[in-house]
């Protein structure tokens, strides 16, 4: 079978991640440059279109064998457009981001949603390999998620599809930034751990700012306050988890994000109460495991939008 080459793009609020990945999966050539979003979405597009030129150079790939270019990114986004209606984190508001780098590329160009796109390359090359229906649940400053079914991303009618920090689990909880109270990523996320952990009077040990591998270090090393708070948080991503699955029955969740460095800290205490929570036939039928690929997910899930496009031709 003949390989195909895509680009992949990655758009985070600090640096851009690009990759011209094979069909096989094999990434040919990488590299990683500042996003620098005040430059604005123009001058952003001519960057990445030279930047991608130069790296196709260094690695000797042909750019006239790359066949488009796949962009993840975080905001709301038009995906049949390649729309981006509003990117928070990169002050941007009604950019036509495909027609800007398809005109700096030179290729045609798919964007989509950042966590859908990571959730594609875990099932693509990653943790959730063969799973027919596959949530990927991202824990970070909130919690993101993915759904995908036959091998491709579940979008929605509005692509909101898979928005599983904004569930609300605690009817008289805190207040999210979506406005509503409550919400799973109040309780879940990164962010949340360490703000109930300070409240709680949980301090780091080296005296700097709490993060959540402090947080997760001290309850293993039995201190009451962050063993209670570690404790709180995977009871209520279990709850948020049984309920997608519930009505999602998948084979597998996929859990990223910074807080999977903790291991079977985390893991094991989760599928646990994951199967408290859950329905037992959809317990039974489903594994919940670490992500495998890091932050190479977004870079090789946004090639293989392109490469399925081509793949369905």
């Amino acid at each position: 079978m003949e390989q195909k080459l895509a680009l992949g793009i990655d758009i985070g609020g600090t640096n851009v991640k690009l990759a011209i990945v094979r069909s096989d999966g094999r990434v040919l050539a990488d590299k990683s440059i500042p996003t620098a979003p005040e430059q604005g979405p123009e001058a952003f597009s001519r960057t990445v279109g030279a930047e991608a030129r130069a790296m196709a150079d260094e690695a000797s790939v042909e750019w006239d064998s790359v066949v488009g270019a796949g962009v993840g990114m975080a905001g709301f986004l038009d995906v049949q457009r390649g729309w981006v209606e509003e990117a928070v984190n990169l002050h941007w508001r009604d950019v036509p981001l495909a027609d800007l780098l398809q005109a700096s590329l030179d290729k045609p160009v798919r964007v989509d949603n950042d966590a859908n796109v990571a959730a594609l390359g875990e099932v693509w090359l990653g943790a959730g390999q063969n799973a027919h229906t596959a949530l990927c649940v991202t824990l970070g400053t909130g919690v993101g998620g993915g759904i995908v079914i036959g091998g491709r991303i579940h979008r929605g009618a509005s692509t909101m599809a898979g928005e599983i920090g904004h569930i609300m689990v605690k009817n008289d909880g805190e207040l999210c930034n979506c406005g509503h109270r409550g919400c799973l990523e109040t309780l879940a996320s990164a962010t949340a751990l360490v703000r109930h952990a300070v409240a709680a009077g949980v301090r780091s040990p080296d005296g700097g700012e709490l993060t959540a591998k402090d947080v997760f270090a001290l309850a293993a090393e039995g201190h009451p306050a962050a063993r209670a708070v570690v404790d709180d948080m995977i009871h209520w991503l279990a709850v948020g988890l049984a309920i997608v699955a519930n009505i999602l029955n998948p084979d597998v969740i996929v859990v990223a994000g910074g807080l999977v460095n903790a291991g079977d800290q985390l893991m094991e205490p989760l599928r646990e109460a994951f199967q408290r929570e859950a329905l037992a036939r959809v317990a039974r039928a489903c594994k919940l495991v670490p992500a495998k690929l890091g932050d190479q997910a977004g870079v090789l899930g946004a090639a293989r939008l392109v490469l399925q496009d081509i793949e369905s031709l």
